[in-house]
């Protein structure tokens, strides 16, 4: 058994948000970088040069990438032989939060969804919590802007489906979201387990690095191909034309019904912010 205090789990998340907020990760900085190299079009390479610089003074002066500082998503994966001391494992995240939107002068974007009062302090945070063996105690902030995650969709097919379908569905998303969810973007997919499910694989898939590839080949093969298909739509960089729609198409997956084939689309905009840290 191992102990964690919840003021280390507060300061952890805190300090996660902050930099998730003003560093682009790595990974997506490199590709926006490549993308611009390989760019055809004269517009979209410049637009994807600004972006760029954006990313860059954003790191050099701790000023967020981006005036929305978005809705905190909190990954815990829980070690079972962790044990939490000091208070309440959800509020100490809550309280990181709080404490990088305070100190970290972030935009406050949390409301009640009709009165629209606002919370005052970007909380609560939407958190997920995945128990695992051992005594790993690993957290993932994950800031997302609401301009690319209300361009997202969910649709229950059945297993008549095609590939065709499936393939229709995800370009079709990316085609009628236009230059809304400021691309270049990131394609989280979620296929399989059930209505939540299914959104959920796709919000984690968000967290992937832009240039890896699904473990299951066929999976690995059908992200690129997506990725062909949307880059073929001419949208390109904030919707001015190019061959640089999106970044990368990630897949997750999970076993399903035998009646049901669920697909989630959570789309990310070029400004995929996430960090995580692991509490030693």
């Amino acid at each position: 058994m191992r102990d964690i205090s919840c003021t280390e789990i507060t300061d952890c998340v805190r300090d996660m948000f902050i930099k998730a907020n003003t560093v682009l990760p790595e990974d997506v900085a490199e590709c926006i970088d490549c993308s611009a190299k390989c760019e055809k079009n004269a517009r979209a390479k410049e637009i994807l040069g600004l972006l760029s610089d954006n990313a860059r003074i954003a790191a050099e002066t701790g000023i967020p990438i981006c005036q929305d500082t978005g809705m905190a998503f909190v990954f815990v994966k829980l070690g079972q032989e962790v044990h939490i001391t000091g208070g309440s494992l959800r509020e100490a995240v809550n309280e990181g939060v709080r404490r990088a939107y305070g100190e970290g002068y972030l935009r406050k974007s949390v409301a009640d969804p009709l009165t629209r009062v606002n919370t005052g302090d970007n909380t609560p945070a939407i958190i997920y919590f995945d128990v695992v063996e051992g005594d790993a105690f690993e957290i993932t902030a994950l800031p997302k802007g609401f301009g690319s995650e209300n361009m997202s969709a969910l649709k229950m097919f059945t297993p008549s489906a095609t590939r065709q379908d499936i393939i229709d569905f995800i370009v079709g998303v990316v085609k009628n979201a236009g230059s809304n969810p400021c691309p270049p973007i990131v394609l989280g997919i979620g296929i399989g387990g059930d209505f939540e499910y299914c959104a959920l694989l796709a919000k984690k898939a968000l967290c992937r690095n832009v240039s890896s590839h699904n473990s299951v080949p066929f999976y690995a093969e059908f992200e690129s191909e997506l990725l062909e298909k949307i880059n073929d739509l001419d949208i390109g960089p904030q919707g001015f034309g190019g061959k640089t729609t999106a970044l990368a198409v990630n897949i997750e997956t999970y076993p399903t019904h035998i009646a049901g084939l669920p697909v989630a689309v959570n789309v990310g905009c070029h400004v995929t912010r996430h960090a995580s840290a692991v509490i030693e």
